[in-house]
This record gives structure tokens, sequence and C-alpha cells, in this order.
């Protein structure tokens, strides 16, 4: 009796038990997250590739900052007892926490990315000299950096957007590593777009954020042990 007691206290928690409950958060965390991004997905697939287009594709993608935020908090909380599971609860509590505060940051980084990529698809008219795109092009490198830092704190902590902002910046250089890796998933995602297909960062998109989480993991516990009450 006692051994058929401790088989079942076991259930769910081996190495092939924790797998199956990552591959079932992450297939779930997925889906979710394209469902809450669909409406602004569904109207960029209407939009031509245009430049011109540029300020109505930033719209569009206003409806995914929210949905990358929750995707980021139900996976830093998943469960990891295949028989305790509950990921489209938590991403539903990670949406209505950090949908606000995530589109505080993300609507004027998406902005200012805006106003770049126009600057640099209309780059012969401004007739600035050539080393001004390419530090346009890396200032929109760090932007997009900054950001993956800020979605990170947005996402898992409950701090004021301009601290969020100030933070984000100071973990830029603090945590060079985690810079590092998300600059690697960033040129995965460029180069997959191109060389693929759009939809695909999409499609990719909760292991892609399962890795900047995990390489993210020392701007967490720092930001926990120092700046957390």
């Amino acid at each position: 009796m006692s051994g058929g007691v401790h088989h079942a206290a076991g259930f769910g928690a081996g190495t092939l038990s924790r797998a199956a409950a990552l591959i079932h958060t992450l297939v779930t965390v997925e889906a979710l997250l394209l469902l809450a991004a669909s409406p602004g997905l569904a109207a960029l697939l209407l939009t031509g590739p245009d430049p011109a287009n540029l300020p109505l594709a930033a719209v569009c993608l206003l409806p995914l900052g929210p949905a990358l935020s929750a995707a980021l908090y139900a996976l830093h909380h998943r469960g990891r007892d295949l028989t305790d599971l509950h990921p489209a609860r938590t991403y539903a509590r990670g949406w209505r926490l950090n949908a606000l505060p995530a589109l505080k940051l993300w609507a004027p980084l998406l902005a200012w990315l805006t106003v770049i990529a126009f600057t640099l698809t209309h780059f012969s008219a401004t007739g600035l000299p050539g080393w001004w795109a390419v530090l346009l092009g890396v200032i929109g490198a760090g932007s997009l950096l900054w950001g993956a830092h800020a979605l990170i704190l947005t996402s898992l902590f409950a701090f004021r957007t301009r601290d969020t902002a100030r933070l984000a910046a100071y973990f830029l250089f603090r945590h060079a590593r985690t810079t590092l890796g998300a600059a690697s998933l960033l040129v995965l995602v460029a180069a997959s777009t191109a060389l693929l297909t759009e939809a695909l960062p999409a499609l990719l998109a909760a292991p892609l954020l399962f890795s900047l989480l995990r390489s993210s993991r020392p701007v967490i516990a720092e930001t926990e042990e120092d700046f957390t009450a």
C-alpha cells in the first residue's frame, strides 16, 4: 500500500514528465500568444511591403507587446509537474497584470523603431552622409536589445514604467552576456524571416521567449535581490 502511495506521489516528477510538461506549456503559450496578437497580425498580412505602410505596420504590432509579456509571465511561472499544469490560466493572469505596463513601453519603442526604419528606407531623400545610416542601424539594434530587457522586467516585476526603462538601460551593459544572448535571438529571428518566411518567428515565439528567459536569469536574480523589497 505504501509503495503505491509513493509511486503515485512520484508520478509527473520524472525527467520525461518534466519534458512533457515543458512541451505542453510551450504549445499552449504559443497558441495563446498567437490568439492574443491575432488581430494585429491578421491586419499586418493585409498591408503591403511598401515602406509607406511602416506606421500602419507599427499600429498592427501593438497587440504583440502585451501578448509577448503574458507569454514570458506564463513561461516564468510554469508548472514543472505534469499533474499540475495550468498554462492557459497563468497566461491569462499575466495578460491581465502586464497588458497596460507592457503597452506603455512597447508603444514608444515601436514608434521610435518606426521612425528609424522609415528614415533608413527613405535615406537617399534625406541628404545625410552614409555613416548616418550605419549609426541609425546601430541605434535601432540597441533599442531592440533595450526592449528585450524591458520586456523581461515589465513581465515579471511591478515597477513604474520609468523605473523599468532605467533598469533595462542599466542591465544592457551590466549583463553583457544576457544582452549578447538577446542579440543572438534577434539575429536568428532576422535570418529566419529573411531566408525562410515571415511567419516562422511568430510560430516559434514561445521557444524563442523561453530561450530569452533562460539567458536573462542573471538579470532576474539581481533584480529580485537588489531592486525588490
